[in-house]
């Protein structure tokens, strides 16, 4: 596929999309007033970062219990009970009484139901798509919620101050009504991709089976870690500026938009393989700033210019699935999702005790020297890998690391990994 017109051509593409981009409106609009509420009723970052960010730490649970359900789930059914629960979850999170305890239940309870919902709907694009087709793809779908971030936090902010967090949040549960309905109506019914049932055991074996191929090892940490903590610097956006943190998460969907288009339409391929450590460097080095307390219009400029390197998010995923077998690959992108939430949770968290502990900003430069030190620490175990007699898997990941390739050798074509796991992926 050369073009995104080919994709919108591609039969349930379009329903697919429709259904993401609906979800992301309301989580978007949920988010913001559900944090808004809280650091209301609270006057604390850490629970205002934690309750916005908050599903993603109930990922570890899925990841360990429910994935090997988005192998083995038929997808139409599985997307559509998904957008109900978080329509019917969303709106009780607006009931006016609601006790904190009751809330941040809630929240857990989405994020367990989410970590199936990331393999479930990237497993079916790339059924959908042909095998080069996914990157560009799966660009459009993050370009879309870069450009739907912009236009929801602008007019979330709007709702929350025109009307009230709660009245967005009922918002928010009608949009996740509607995803509901584009996938119920507009997806193919279709067969599980893998046999079997899904059970604790088998998201343990393949679990275990994805984790022990040191590529896919190394790449699955680029994904979580460097990311997940600069999403720790986001969370602060509500404590940094509370009356102008919608500004600052548009200007933050900008830039990830403009990195996204970038990196999955206008790079080629050979050159696009090179930058993915470097856009992880990009992603963190701007936050080093705000300990400055830059006002806000700086600020947005700079969160920004630091989004733009979100799309080595896609490098690394297409890294990932040139190493994973076809009937896994729900399974593999969930296990990335459900990784990269987990650690955008648990750094949502952590970047809340530092600002309630010294300042905002302070502890956004703490957590962009963290995701810094991280990416040059893959790196350079990438390269070390590489300079290894073995000549295997790690040896040919790590010389691409080696030159910033975020995974691939420059100018060479996917392959795929010969697992020794073969049989038990038949299971």
């Amino acid at each position: 596929m050369r073009s995104y017109s080919d994709l919108f051509r591609t039969r349930e593409f379009t329903p697919l999309f429709l259904t993401s981009a609906l979800q992301t409106a309301a989580s978007t609009l949920g988010g913001l007033a559900l944090g808004t509420l809280v650091y209301r009723a609270t006057d604390s970052p850490l629970l205002s970062a934690v309750s916005m960010f908050g599903p993603q730490l109930a990922q570890v649970v899925g990841a360990t219990t429910l994935l090997s359900g988005a192998d083995r789930l038929p997808p139409r059914a599985t997307m559509t009970g998904i957008a109900c629960v978080f329509a019917v979850g969303t709106a009780a999170m607006a009931v006016p009484g609601l006790p904190m305890g009751g809330v941040f239940a809630l929240i857990l309870l989405l994020g367990l139901v989410q970590s199936l919902g990331g393999g479930v709907r990237w497993g079916l694009l790339n059924d959908i798509l042909s095998q080069d087709g996914y990157l560009l793809g799966r660009s459009v779908f993050n370009m879309t919620t870069g450009l739907l971030q912009i236009g929801g936090y602008a007019t979330g902010g709007v709702l929350v101050t025109a009307l009230s967090p709660r009245t967005t949040l009922l918002i928010a549960s009608a949009l996740y009504l509607a995803a509901a309905g584009a996938a119920g109506l507009g997806l193919t019914r279709r067969a599980p991709r893998a046999s079997g049932r899904p059970s604790i055991a088998q998201t343990w074996r393949t679990n275990a089976l994805l984790w022990s191929s040191p590529p896919r090892r190394t790449t699955y940490l680029l994904l979580w870690v460097p990311n997940g903590l600069v999403v720790g610097c986001e969370s602060l956006y509500v404590s940094y500026a509370p009356d102008r943190a919608g500004e600052l998460f548009a200007c933050a969907a900008l830039g990830m938009f403009a990195g996204d288009l970038t990196t999955g339409r206008l790079l080629p391929p050979a050159l696009r393989r090179r930058l993915g450590i470097p856009f992880l460097l990009l992603l963190a080095t701007p936050y080093l700033f705000f300990a400055l307390r830059p006002a806000v219009p700086v600020a947005a400029a700079c969160a920004a210019l630091a989004s733009v390197g979100f799309g080595a998010s896609l490098i690394q995923q297409e890294r990932l699935m040139s190493l994973t077998p076809q009937e896994l690959s729900g399974h593999a992108l969930g296990l990335h999702s459900a990784g990269m939430l987990t650690m955008q949770g648990v750094s949502a968290a952590l970047a809340g005790t530092l600002a309630q502990l010294g300042a905002p900003g302070v502890a956004m430069t703490l957590m962009a020297t963290a995701s810094l030190l991280a990416t040059l620490t893959l790196a350079g175990a990438g390269a070390a890998a590489g300079r290894r007699p073995s000549g295997g898997m790690a040896g040919t990941y790590g010389s691409a690391t080696a030159a910033g390739t975020g995974g691939m050798a420059a100018g060479s074509p996917p392959r795929p990994v010969r697992d020794p796991g073969r049989r038990a992926r038949q299971e």
